[in-house]
């Protein structure tokens, strides 16, 4: 299959999902507040895509994401239907779609700048495990504080529900720790990986 082909799958993906999203979200202001990082993130791949073009398999990772933000933003994060199943799996009454998503936000978004920082940055060995999990940690704490100065600045419904922390004065913290877990993890799995391909070649 063609990159093109790809390219309209991962389009149509996303585009269904916004329209879905759009139809009448569970709370308006708060979808609005949500799409400010799809009206960023999509234009500047599309533009960017001449200059850095990513593998496939890391233009599918952040469409993947994008496609799961989209679902709480209609929902809003802390009302996900699938969010309060999670939870009674883990034996919480929280809805834990929220922590899901800053799970994956590390786990989507990591691969991504590690093709960034090796093909861009030229960066090897330790440095290209190493920075790759501080942009994402970096990026979760910016996105923590756009979150507080929401929650501040406008109506004070659309911040609650922007916020998502449902009464966990930690949820911020707790957030971003799971943003650099999952980016670590996929990262220290990608050495393991490459670690195990270096001894087979030796052998032969």
């Amino acid at each position: 299959m063609s990159r093109t082909i790809h390219y309209i799958i991962m389009g149509l993906a996303f585009f269904i999902t916004w329209i879905w999203a759009a139809i009448e979200p569970l709370f308006f202001d708060d979808w609005l507040l949500e799409n400010i990082l799809v009206v960023i993130a999509v234009p500047a791949l599309i533009w960017t895509r001449k200059k850095f073009e990513f593998s496939l398999l890391s233009y599918w990772m952040i469409t993947i994401f994008l496609v799961l933000h989209l679902i709480g933003s209609h929902y809003t994060y802390a009302e996900v239907p699938w969010g309060v199943s999670l939870g009674e799996w883990l034996g919480t009454e929280r809805n834990m779609y929220d922590r899901l998503i800053h799970l994956l936000f590390g786990v989507l978004l990591v691969y991504p700048l590690y093709e960034l920082v090796v093909r861009s940055g030229n960066m090897k060995g330790f440095w290209a495990y190493f920075v790759p999990p501080m942009i994402v940690s970096a990026f979760a704490g910016f996105y923590e504080v756009l979150e507080w100065v929401a929650a501040v600045v406008v109506a004070p419904e659309a911040g609650t529900a922007f916020l998502g922390s449902q009464g966990d004065v930690w949820d911020a913290q707790k957030d971003m720790m799971l943003a650099m877990v999952g980016s670590a993890g996929v990262l220290f799995f990608i050495g393991i990986v490459k670690k195990i391909k270096c001894i087979k070649h030796k052998k032969y």
